[in-house]
């Protein structure tokens, strides 16, 4: 009886973890050999769309002014974009220079801030028509460009853009170690699914949608916290798909503490595990009726465990399995093979050098912060969860030549 029950145990765990893994594979595979064929966007640009650049900002009075001066800085018609800071708790002398500045302030306050509570606020109080909503976090940076390669994908026709987030900073171990897990994340949900004819996931900054359709969705979303694992079902639901700009830069910045990582991962980990609850249903629902994107976004995409947990159960669950039956370990190894393999496939080569294998002897303590972040996920989606930035300049010398 106890032999039967072990046996049924390993190979749900065998399976889960196997599928797992062929899942990010081939999506890593498809980022790697077929995303490069999909977008081709033209420099023949017939109009240039009046384009809202959204800021939520909560308590960000140290880095606002800096980031409000890159967004006026982009290189686009100084006519064709507006910038708004949505200024939540901000202290009275910040909101005094930042309205020196030539964008709109509209401050808020609220007794639980959300994103979702700023970003409506803001849609009810502009009234000026536009084209396209670009929202960002109150850290990002754009590089110059950026503007006119979304004005050429909607020229494509293109409803809904998620820009490429990379390293504002790379300053310790644990930005680093960031910067390579939304590098792998860049290439698998974004660049993989775009590959394979699926529709790109958001990452909740540096986004674009028409401006009329997110209006109207943010209306319905009353969420605390990933808000944007709401809208991307919302925006693919009706069939729009989400296309990756892999050239499009937006700066984000990395976290550069222990606390400050297990925070953000908390959040994460609650979002994924409360939307996968959520949209199980209706996710089937859309498979049947043919629509891959929301299916792939809602289920998959959420199922499976972040890539760090994967990296500390396989080797666990391959040692065990050995003790067992030594054929089951074989099995196990070769699966934490393959997952390194995914790995190495998603990582960009710029990103392995001697500050990457530096920064690796931090992995086990990143491992752990995010095994204890578990346990305190039930309250992370009821509570907004700030995380603080300081860094006013972009520091990441692996992009200087795109921010010239």
């Amino acid at each position: 009886m106890l032999e039967n029950f072990i046996h049924i145990l390993y190979w749900l765990f065998f399976s889960y973890f196997a599928a797992s893994i062929i899942y990010l594979f081939v999506l890593a595979l498809g980022g790697r050999l077929f995303y490069k064929n999909l977008n081709s966007y033209t420099s023949d640009i017939q109009k240039y769309r009046k384009v809202a650049i959204l800021v939520p900002a909560y308590k960000e009075d140290e880095i606002i002014l800096s980031t409000a001066n890159n967004l006026l800085a982009l290189n686009y018609p100084k006519d064709s974009f507006n910038v708004f800071i949505i200024a939540d708790s901000f202290r009275a002398e910040t909101i005094a220079e930042l309205r020196q500045l030539p964008l709109q302030v509209i401050e808020v306050s609220f007794d639980k801030s959300t994103k979702t509570k700023a970003l409506n606020v803001a849609f009810s109080t502009i009234r000026e028509p536009f084209d396209v909503a670009l929202i960002c976090d109150a850290d990002n940076m754009l590089a110059p460009d950026f503007l006119q390669k979304l004005n050429s994908a909607f020229e494509n026709g293109n409803k809904a853009i998620q820009g490429r987030r990379v390293a504002k900073n790379l300053d310790s171990s644990f930005a680093i170690l960031d910067a390579c897990s939304e590098a792998i994340n860049n290439n698998i949900f974004r660049k993989g699914n775009n590959g394979l004819g699926l529709s790109s996931a958001v990452i909740g900054s540096g986004m674009a949608f028409d401006y009329e359709r997110v209006k109207q969705i943010l209306l319905s979303i009353n969420a605390v916290g990933g808000f944007d694992k709401i809208l991307q079902l919302e925006v693919v639901g009706d069939g729009t798909s989400i296309r990756y700009l892999d050239d499009a830069l937006v700066f984000d910045e990395k976290v550069s503490s222990a606390q400050a990582f297990q925070q953000q991962r908390k959040r994460w980990l609650s979002s994924q595990f409360v939307y996968f609850k959520q949209f199980f249903l209706p996710a089937i629902k859309k498979l049947f009726k043919g629509n891959f994107s929301y299916f792939n976004l809602a289920i998959p995409c959420n199922l499976v465990l972040p890539r760090a947990f994967l990296l500390a159960l396989l080797p666990l669950f391959a040692i065990i399995s050995f003790f067992v039956v030594r054929q089951w370990g074989i099995w196990s190894s070769g699966l934490f093979l393959l997952y390194m393999i995914t790995l190495a496939i998603a990582l960009p080569r710029k990103l392995v050098n001697k500050q990457f294998v530096s920064a690796l002897l931090s992995a086990p303590k990143a491992v752990l912060l995010m095994v204890l972040a578990v346990f305190h996920i039930r309250k992370a989606n009821k509570t907004f969860i700030h995380t603080i930035h300081t860094k006013k300049e972009i520091t990441n010398v692996q992009f200087q030549d795109k921010i010239r």
